[in-house]
């Protein structure tokens, strides 16, 4: 019978995923890995080299799916509004990524695949840009930022939402997501950079 490659890859990936986002790159054992994945230690060198190599191919393989397959759609406030309650129901169905981006922060220093996710990056800015006619650059990295920042937070820190908002629910944490960055745009679109001078 054929070794199936790819199926092969996509297991360790799975388990992969599993390991490192409940116990970060140092807790994480590739015993358990091959363990969750049904393969032998050996195939995972042989797909990915070492532990590093593949903590990098399970973050890439989730921020291409998170970032590249969700477009801005349309113009105006709503446009990113509505951009950044996909990103919540993304980041609620598919936890890994941002714990595994709070683990990459915590343990690595220095993000994985940094050129190319940068690329990626400027192109979802560059769509922000087109949904807000007339913004800078800055101010649709910082809008980026805060989408990614406040769904990210909503799943990887339910200790904070246990203690601030015990009684919030995914659908109305994801509502306020929404209205907040539908007023942060409309700012954005209608007075050009944020003034933070008057907030403190």
């Amino acid at each position: 019978m054929a070794w199936d490659t790819e199926a092969t890859r996509q297991k360790l990936l799975d388990a992969a995923t599993e390991e490192f986002s409940a116990r970060g790159f140092a807790g994480a054992r590739i015993g358990e890995i091959s363990r969750r994945s049904g393969c032998n230690r050996e195939r995972i060198y042989w797909y990915f080299g070492d532990k590093v190599k593949l903590f990098e191919a399970v973050l890439t393989r989730h921020l291409v799916t998170a970032l590249e397959g969700l477009p801005v759609e349309g113009t105006g406030p709503e446009a990113l509004s509505d951009f950044a309650g996909r990103y919540f129901d993304i980041s609620a169905r598919h936890p890994g990524l941002a714990r595994l981006t709070y683990w990459e922060g915590l343990e690595r220093g220095q993000p994985v695949d940094l050129e190319r996710r940068a690329c990626r990056a400027a192109r979802k800015v560059a769509e922000i840009q087109t949904a807000l006619p007339g913004i800078g650059q800055e101010e649709a990295e910082n809008l980026l930022l805060t989408i990614v920042t406040l769904c990210h937070s909503w799943v990887s820190t339910p200790n904070i939402s246990a203690v601030l908002s015990a009684g919030s629910s995914d659908e109305s944490r994801r509502s306020f997501i929404m209205k907040a960055v539908a007023l942060v745009a409309a700012d954005a679109l209608s007075a050009g950079p944020l003034d933070m001078t008057n907030l403190n």
